[in-house]
């Protein structure tokens, strides 16, 4: 399975997704579930996907195709966008396409073509948004009632969001809230595992602030979940009946 999480707060955007993929107890392998598109200083968009990996990779790759060749691609480039809910559209219509093509093929199966997406991301002069999109080519949208989105196993993960995610939230705290939120689900659900890959976009930096992979042996990543553990049970054991 998979657990992606994306925060829109107003100082930017958080995503972090695991990079699990299980076929069964005996076939568990490692894909990338990040992927980032950007044109420094005009915009810079991140896609985050869950589902089937078969369905995931030829959306991204014909995504990528028609950033690489926006004349000939597959589909429109979103890197020529006029806005992020155009690029959701394109991103939703190309899921919708590729599902829909795979599941043909699969006939009885075919509900194992089902994947959901993460999109988000800003252009120069627009709003930072971010959309949930869905196994048919629509979508979704955060909003300040709901700075958040989830896909995959994200059951474990929503306490903390609910707690504490804000959209006055700042950057530092976001990773920190995204951060503990995969580290609940590593916890409880074998299916969701490490390597982790972060991204930040800060507003209107047009830019990706932070990319980076955090591996098992992260020392920070380590030292955060044993510190979170602590507390909990600290505070546990303040609690009266």
């Amino acid at each position: 399975m998979t657990y992606c999480v994306g925060l829109l707060l107003d100082e930017g955007i958080v995503l972090l997704s695991d990079t699990r993929t299980n076929a069964g107890f005996d076939n568990i392998s490692s894909y990338r579930k990040m992927f980032t598109f950007t044109d420094p200083g005009e915009r810079v968009i991140a896609i985050m996907t869950a589902g089937s990996l078969s369905t995931t990779q030829t959306t991204i790759a014909r995504l990528t195709e028609g950033v690489e060749d926006p004349e000939n691609g597959p589909v429109p480039s979103i890197l020529q966008a006029a806005s992020m809910s155009e690029v959701a559209r394109i991103v939703g219509d190309t899921l919708g396409a590729v599902a829909s093509e795979i599941g043909s093929k699969m006939g009885a199966m075919a509900q194992n073509a089902s994947a959901t997406l993460i999109v988000g991301g800003q252009r120069k002069g627009g709003e930072m948004r971010l959309f949930l999109v869905y196994p048919e080519g629509n979508f979704i949208e955060a909003t300040r009632d709901t700075p958040f989105l989830q896909i995959g196993e994200h059951k474990y993960g929503k306490p903390i969001l609910d707690r504490v995610v804000r959209p006055e939230t700042s950057l530092a705290d976001g990773q920190k809230a995204a951060l503990l939120s995969m580290d609940s689900t590593l916890r409880s659900n074998l299916s969701v595992g490490m390597p982790l890959d972060l991204v930040v976009i800060e507003k209107d930096a047009l830019e990706l602030s932070v990319s980076r992979r955090i591996e098992p042996d992260d020392t920070t990543f380590q030292k955060m979940s044993v510190d979170w553990s602590e507390a909990l049970r600290e505070a546990f054991g303040q609690i009266k009946l």
